[in-house]
């Protein structure tokens, strides 16, 4: 891998957002990593894509994108961190330009409802989809398609993800006694019982228990990130050796960036969709020169630990 200064550890915790903002056209729906020192990476954002049907999670693909501070896209100002007037809970979701966009899925829609002309979608199902849950009573009324959000329960929730530093945070020991109490709970047991019972005591539960204890602190965290920093993993099996990580198209190494927690999970309600995606940690990989790109995307790599189930 290729050497870069080890940062601190940031960590990303899920939490509620109100429509305006989830819905602005600057709100990062990605995670946002600009570079300090490089004007070309002023804005720079990764975008993770995970299908919510199993086997396709397996399939992740991630996407890099960087841009200097003057851009076609976004304003040179940052955006304000107070609602416009007057938005109140209404949100636009239109594009002001460009491609229409699915109300399913936020997919291209170039398809648009016959009767109202104002609601797009990607395919005849998902307009089938949307006129079940709702847009049969608002068709008539197409000054207010833009400002009601459709419940279909087709896509995975939205949240902000807030951010604090990993320092100065002492994580708890997981799951251990203290020597004296276990030779005392066990009173007579025999050495050699003892002996077997240390041998017992595998690299899986090592490597499990080392996560348990790293993340006792904020168990909350669904994010953990930091450019060249080391990857805590869930499991002794499917860790990537150098050669598993493939170089950037550009020639340079790839690093780890971050890692998206098991605690995810539990905020994307995938099992309320009637299916149901898992892992034990997705740890991403990108060019460690972070290649100037234009206004395109990179894609990245990432890396999926499943969970090991240990006897």
């Amino acid at each position: 891998m290729a050497a870069v200064q080890s940062a601190p550890v940031e960590l990303g915790f899920a939490e509620e957002a109100p429509a305006w903002r989830l819905r602005s056209e600057q709100f990062p729906s990605k995670v946002y990593a600009p570079l300090t020192g490089r004007a070309d990476a002023f804005h720079r954002s990764l975008f993770l894509f995970c299908c919510r049907e199993p086997p396709c999670c397996a399939g992740l693909r991630v996407f890099r994108n960087q841009l200097p501070r003057r851009n076609d896209f976004y304003s040179y100002d940052p955006p304000p961190e107070d609602p416009p007037p007057g938005t109140g809970d209404s949100v636009c979701l239109q594009l002001k330009s460009g491609a229409h966009l699915c109300r399913v899925c936020g997919c291209s829609g170039p398809k648009a409802c016959s009767r109202c002309h104002k609601a797009h979608y990607c395919s005849r199902e998902h307009q089938a989809l949307d006129w079940k849950m709702g847009h049969k009573q608002v068709c008539a009324q197409p000054d207010q398609l833009d400002h009601i959000v459709p419940d279909h329960k087709f896509l995975f929730p939205e949240f902000e993800i807030v951010v604090e530093t990993e320092d100065g945070i002492t994580p708890a020991v997981v799951g251990k006694e203290d020597d004296s109490e276990v030779v005392e709970s066990l009173g007579e047991a025999l050495e050699e019982e003892l002996d077997s019972m240390a041998k017992h005591e595998s690299q899986e539960d090592k490597i499990f228990q080392k996560f348990k204890t790293q993340i006792s602190g904020e168990p909350e965290q669904i994010l953990r990130y930091g450019r060249g920093i080391t990857p805590i993993w869930i499991s002794g099996e499917k860790i990537p050796q150098e050669k598993d990580i493939p170089d950037c198209p550009c020639g340079a190494k790839r690093i780890l960036e971050f890692q998206v927690m098991p605690q995810l999970l539990n905020y994307l309600k995938a099992d309320s969709l009637g299916c149901s995606v898992d892992w034990g940690v997705l740890a991403i990989f990108t060019c460690a020169e972070s290649c100037s790109l234009g206004s395109g995307y990179a894609e990245e790599f990432v890396w999926k630990q499943d969970v090991t189930d240990t006897p």
